[in-house]
């Protein structure tokens, strides 16, 4: 795995996005920090995520805080992200107050809050810079928020396997997902809800003519579609490293920029679909995993 992280940050993948719940993945990443003598200044951005009714404190939050940094073995915490996932209990807000007072995070960022409660933290002092947020291609999620508070998160992964789908006699489609991917669930009743199986054949159909237009991958033209919006700033890359990294693809996001025959052809799918309800039907930001 350490090998993994090194051929990685060779390529010039430097910033890795971890979590206190992502099994061992805060700890790994510590060991290749601890064994990396490459030249290149490695970004780790990890999360506290807080499941279950807790009693905020000060000593908690600094306890939460120092297991990051006994896991991911740096002096600070480059970036912190916070998931509170009972909106019922409001004590998120003091939590991040804490956690922003806390010398030894660098930068702090929320994961999955809705536009209510970002709004709700922001007027209440705390300063943010990421709200981590899921988006795909399909639904257009664009929460109203200034340029430097949203980082949409999607997971090219999710658009990468589409092409493998096939079609059969009533003309549905009938997705292969992979194993190991624990958002496959979940990406059904999305696509469900935005448009149906055929209109996303057709959206792959369209990635797929302006990839071989680009000479890149039908996830390059999914990533790179997200990064021209203003208000992204930055786009995190899942990947299962050693199963499926598609670090090449990835790397060839950069370099070229979608052209305006490119955007009225995707803007054309889009159209055709119900990206509008998708805020009714799913909810704000993180509504999925509240429910």
């Amino acid at each position: 795995m350490l090998s993994k992280f090194q051929n990685n940050t060779n390529a010039g993948f430097t910033a890795f996005d971890m979590a206190d719940h992502y099994g061992d993945a805060e700890i790994v990443r510590g060991q290749f920090r601890s064994a990396y003598l490459g030249p290149k200044s490695i970004f780790c951005a990890t999360k506290y995520c807080v499941f279950e009714p807790i009693t905020v404190t000060e000593y908690g939050m600094r306890d939460a805080a120092s297991q990051r940094l006994a896991n991911i073995n740096p002096d600070k915490i480059d970036l912190l992200q916070f998931h509170w996932h009972d909106y019922n209990n409001s004590q998120y807000t003091r939590a991040l107050q804490l956690l922003q007072a806390d010398e030894r995070v660098t930068v702090l960022g929320r994961c999955n809050f809705d536009t209510k409660r970002m709004e709700e933290i922001i007027n209440a002092g705390v300063k943010v810079a990421t709200n981590q947020v899921q988006d795909t291609l399909p639904p257009l999620l664009c929460p109203p928020c200034s340029p430097s508070l949203s980082s949409p998160h999607l997971p090219p992964s999710v658009v990468r396997r589409f092409p493998l789908q096939k079609m059969d006699r009533k003309r549905r489609a009938r997705p292969i997902w992979p194993r190991h991917d624990p958002q496959s669930p979940k990406v059904p009743r999305k696509i469900n809800i935005w448009g149906f199986w055929l209109l996303f054949q057709t959206l792959l159909r369209t990635l797929s003519t302006i990839g071989r237009k680009h000479n890149v991958s039908v996830s390059a033209v999914a990533v790179r579609w997200v990064l021209d919006f203003s208000y992204v700033g930055a786009v995190i890359v899942s990947a299962c490293m050693g199963v499926s990294e598609h670090t090449e693809d990835n790397l060839a996001v950069y370099g070229w920029r979608l052209d305006g025959e490119d955007k009225r052809m995707l803007d054309e799918v889009l159209s055709g679909s119900r990206r509008g309800e998708m805020f009714r039907d799913m909810g704000d930001c993180g509504a999925e995993y509240r429910r």
